[in-house]
Formats: structure tokens, C-alpha cells, sequence
């Protein structure tokens, strides 16, 4: 696999299932998809144990090897547990470490935000999110 899998649809699309098949992923919908010939889109939910799922979506340019926008929510059966998003708050100077990534998190999970170290537009998301989700599930 190439070093870095965001710098193709094909190797995106490889790392998604391997990912997939290495957390035990229940099912999904996730698709990944080119828009041209340098982006494209991964979109979808992955279904985990115990009700747990998460929902992403995330626009990648193929050319410059980076995700360029992204969303990801974790739920437990309908009930959305947090979510990270790249939407910046310069405003908010706890923030100013991992700008614009953060989490969103209770209580008052809309306006309630924490940095998102681990998260990043030059390397694949997918993989410290499922771990994270792993470890809640195991904490059940």
C-alpha cells in the first residue's frame, strides 16, 4: 500500500476496507468515489458492536494527498454521542491548538468543543476514530 492512501482513489478505496476489516466492522455503507480525475468523496456509515455507528463523509483531493473537508458523528443506537468537524472558531482560543479540528462534545454538544489533536486533513481519520470507538465499546 502506498504511504500515503489519500493520494488516489484507488489506494483510498483499498485502505477503507482493509480498515474495515481489521476493526470488525459489522457492515457499512461507506462509498468512496472520484468526482474528477484529482478528488473525490468518502461518504457513508460504518456499523459497529453494540449499536455503535459513525457516520463521515469526507472530500479528498487526490492530487495534493489531503482530505480538504470532513464531518464524522458517532452515535450509540440513535443517540449522537459527539461529532468533529473542521468548520473554524477563531474565536474561540481553547481551540487555537489543533485549528480548525475539534470535537463537539456533551453537555451542550453544539456549543461545547474541545481540540481534536488526532485528527488531520494529511493523513486518514478513519483509523484513530475506530479506535476510539473501540474503546468505548469496550468499556461497555
Amino acid at each position: 500500500m502506498a504511504d500515503n492512501p489519500l493520494k488516489s482513489l484507488d489506494e483510498y478505496s483499498r485502505f477503507v476496507a482493509e480498515l474495515f476489516d481489521r476493526f470488525g466492522v459489522e457492515r457499512s455503507t461507506v462509498t468512496v468515489w472520484g468526482v474528477s480525475k484529482y478528488t473525490g468523496i468518502a461518504e457513508g456509515e460504518i456499523f459497529l458492536a453494540d449499536e455503535y455507528r459513525l457516520r463521515m463523509r469526507e472530500e479528498i483531493d487526490f492530487d495534493e494527498g489531503i482530505i480538504t473537508s470532513y464531518g464524522y458523528e458517532v452515535y450509540r443506537s440513535d443517540e449522537r454521542l459527539y461529532w468533529y468537524d473542521d468548520f473554524p472558531h477563531p474565536n474561540d482560543f481553547s481551540l487555537a491548538s489543533t485549528h480548525p479540528h475539534h470535537k463537539h462534545i456533551p453537555p451542550d454538544i453544539k456549543h461545547n468543543r474541545k481540540p481534536a489533536p488526532k485528527i488531520s486533513f494529511s493523513r486518514p481519520n478513519l483509523p484513530n476514530l475506530l479506535q476510539e470507538i473501540e474503546k468505548l465499546i469496550s468499556r461497555r
